[in-house]
């Protein structure tokens, strides 16, 4: 687990510098540097440093890491990266020409020689050349997927979920290969739900209007275990209003409020006994026009006692365990009165579209005197369930 603030740079980017030999100069004669230099003459006109990562001569050099030059003492005016075919990698050049970075990614198997022009305090040019070789095919690798799509807008209760196709050896090397970036700065932490998934969600729910970048850069860094990962994704996202649904078991009544301002409450019926809807804060995961509802996903075959499989105009799945709230001309009758679904929330035809074309994904819904179990944290996106503290606590 990793707690960050997001912001406008990559959370914990470790770049190790390695100096290379022969690039630094001693002490120039009555220059800086020496012990008899006068009073007031230290510090001056010093010939050029220069760090390079990864050094010269590496090998299995992981592609997707960054190759870097920094320098001291002077300016960089040319660094120049080529392949092995010497067509030239472009990179970027700091404005103040005391670094320079190639981050997209390198092919695999691969040699690469840099050069690099540098001009010290001194005056003075240097030039240094070195060559590294890139870790030949990888064991294995590893995709991730995003739940965040481009573009999209998304409510105050979204997290961030990052999937990977396989289990993640090196959580920390995963984690560091993971930004989230966002306007305004908003405090965060990563949490992992098991050996192949990681979240990350703010401290408290998100503020209307915040951008949301997503970045998962993965391509060609270790994972742990051999393994690679395979591509980058990313998303941009924007949060929407503040919409928030409270559904009370006892009242059997849904409380819509807007930005924190009641608009609508709807009749309702949950889940009848032995088929409890779980009490807890749900996170609106998808939106389906035209569904069918199967008991068959969590068990219970269709054609056995207790077993259905019925088409609905509307519904939107609250949890991974078959929890959603949609239509139920059926139960209109008991709506308001009496708890009859087998767990889910039931509202009218025209309730149901209302409340689906008000919401998004990543609105919170909240089950309140249901009479059923507490919602399972790591059931669907229900990462409002743990307190920051408890989320900030590595799990076992």
């Amino acid at each position: 687990m990793r707690r960050s603030v997001a912001a406008g740079g990559w959370a914990g980017l470790v770049l190790a510098a390695v100096l290379l030999a022969g690039c630094t100069a001693g002490p120039a004669q009555g220059g800086s540097g020496g012990h008899d230099a006068p009073a007031g003459q230290a510090d001056v006109a010093r010939p050029v440093s220069l760090a390079v990562v990864p050094p010269a001569g590496a090998v299995d050099v992981a592609p997707g890491e960054p190759v870097s030059v920094k320098t001291t003492d002077g300016k960089l005016t040319e660094v120049t990266l080529r392949n092995p075919e010497g067509v030239a990698v472009p990179g970027v050049l700091s404005p103040d020409g005391r670094s320079w970075e190639f981050a997209e990614g390198l092919g695999y198997g691969k040699q690469y020689a840099l050069t690099v022009v540098a001009v010290g305090a001194d005056g003075k040019p240097v030039t240094s050349t070195s060559a590294f070789t890139t870790v030949a095919k990888p064991r294995r690798t590893i995709s991730v997927s995003l739940n965040a799509q481009e573009g999209e807008t998304v409510g105050v209760g979204m997290p961030l979920i990052f999937t990977f196709t396989s289990q993640v050896a090196d959580r920390a090397a995963a984690e560091r290969a993971l930004r989230v970036v966002t306007e305004p700065v908003t405090e965060g932490a990563f949490r992992w739900t098991g050996d192949s998934t990681v979240i990350w969600r703010p401290k408290d729910y998100w503020r209307p209007g915040t951008k949301i970048s997503v970045d998962a850069a993965i391509y060609g860094k270790p994972l742990g275990g051999g393994a690679y990962g395979l591509e980058d994704r990313s998303a941009h996202v924007t949060v929407g209003d503040k919409v928030v649904v409270v559904a009370d078991g006892a009242s059997h009544r849904a409380t819509v409020s807007v930005n924190d301002a009641e608009v609508r409450t709807l009749p309702i019926s949950m889940g009848k006994p032995g088929h409890t809807t779980p009490s807890g804060t749900y996170t609106v995961m998808s939106e389906h026009e035209g569904y069918t509802m199967d008991s068959g996903t969590y068990g219970v075959p269709a054609d056995t006692p207790g077993g259905y499989r019925t088409f609905v105009k509307y519904a939107v799945r609250l949890s991974n365990s078959g929890i959603f709230y949609h239509s139920a001309p059926w139960s209109v009758g008991s709506q308001g009165r009496r708890n009859v679904s087998h767990g889910c929330i039931n509202l009218s035809n025209d309730n149901a579209k209302w409340l689906m074309d008000l919401s998004k994904k990543g609105d919170v819904f909240t089950v309140v005197n249901s009479g059923g179990p507490q919602l399972e944290p790591t059931d669907g996106w229900s990462v409002w369930q743990l307190s920051w503290p408890a989320w900030t606590t590595p799990a076992n």
